[in-house]
This record gives C-alpha cells, structure tokens and sequence, in this order.
C-alpha cells in the first residue's frame, strides 16, 4: 500500500469513527458543548461521515476526491480557528491540525 492511500484510509476511517461518535458519546457531546456547536453536533456528524464517503468513493472518482478532501480540510481549518479562539492549548489543537494536514495531503495529490 503506497502512502497516499495510507493516508487516505486514516482519514477515512477517522472521520467515519468520529462521525459515528459524535451521535452516541457523551464525551464528543460535552466537546461540542465546550466548542460551542452543542446545536450543530449531528449535522457535523453526518459531515464528517459524509465526507469519509466521499474520499473512500473518491478513489474510483477522482473529482470527488478532490471535493470531499477539500471540504474537509476547509471544516478541519475552521476546527484549528475554534480551537484558537476557545484558548486550547496546542495539544489539544494537535488532532485538528493533523486532520487539516492529511487532508491537503489528500488534496494536493488529487490535483497533481
């Protein structure tokens, strides 16, 4: 399995595991407390899953790669910036900013 695919599958499957989790925790429930999106944690959700299913879909379809990869980055940068403004400490950050960087990893490569 070549890196690119690697990486592509952690992306997935992360988003997909926190896309399910955002339904059914209680813990990702108290965190969209603290980020303040109690209201939008099932929309986000089936964001997340939709976008999983956008990158697995996307590696027969490459266009939607490209879209689903993009769109989860952009949600993922504007998961750095709540962070940002909620004072998180960087390591708290971390998970947001790795996301952010698989997924223009993701990106750049089906554009390339």
């Amino acid at each position: 399995m070549d890196l690119n695919l690697f990486i592509l599958l952690f992306s997935a499957i992360s988003f997909i595991f926190y896309g399910i989790s955002s339904f059914f925790s209680k813990r990702m429930l108290s965190e969209y407390a603290r980020w303040g999106y109690k209201n939008q944690r099932i929309l986000l959700g089936c964001l997340q899953l939709l976008g999983a299913i956008g990158l697995l879909v996307g590696i027969l379809y490459p266009i939607l790669l490209s879209v689903a990869s993009f769109l989860l980055t952009f949600m993922m940068v504007t998961a750095v910036f709540v962070r940002i403004k909620i004072k998180d400490s960087i390591i708290q950050m971390f998970p947001a900013i790795l996301y952010t960087a698989l997924n223009f990893i993701i990106l750049y490569n089906s554009l390339v």
